[in-house]
């Protein structure tokens, strides 16, 4: 029997090995304030000091929904294009469910932005606010 336990605890410890362990795969939590719907509506009601930069791919966007005007940056693209943000607004940063946002969030607030949090598309669209279906645009070497 105690040779079965022993057997049992090396094929577990070498599974765990093999997977790297239980963190494996994941980012550290974030930092960043992960803003409710009410928040959210009243940054967009300043729409001349506020920019949504939404991290998702335009398949999510457009399968998902989302709001009216944003800068689309990918998260693996977003340190490429930090020259590209403005500094003088606002940034919300939108993903699904704001895990992305999060980490997005947490770069852009430690390159000097000013990041008011994160949101989730489907979060916000679950506490009542209106997402729009916005249909990307067909890629620039597609021929029509």
């Amino acid at each position: 029997m105690r040779n079965l336990i022993v057997i049992a605890l090396l094929a577990a410890a070498t599974a765990l090995a093999q997977t790297g362990g239980p963190a494996q795969g994941k980012a550290a939590p974030s930092k960043a304030k992960i803003l409710k719907r009410a928040e959210l509506d009243e940054l967009l009601s300043h729409p001349d000091r506020v920019l949504l930069i939404d991290l998702r791919r335009p398949d999510e966007v457009s399968k998902i929904g989302g709001f009216p005007v944003y800068l689309s940056i990918q998260i693996g693209e977003l340190d490429k294009h930090l020259s590209e943000i403005p500094k003088d607004r606002v940034i919300v940063t939108v993903s699904n469910h704001a895990g992305r946002a999060g980490r997005a969030a947490d770069l852009l607030q430690s390159k000097g932005f000013n990041v008011a949090g994160a949101v989730g598309a489907e979060v916000y669209e679950s506490e009542g606010g209106r997402l729009f279906k916005i249909e990307p645009p067909p890629p620039a070497n597609e021929k029509k």
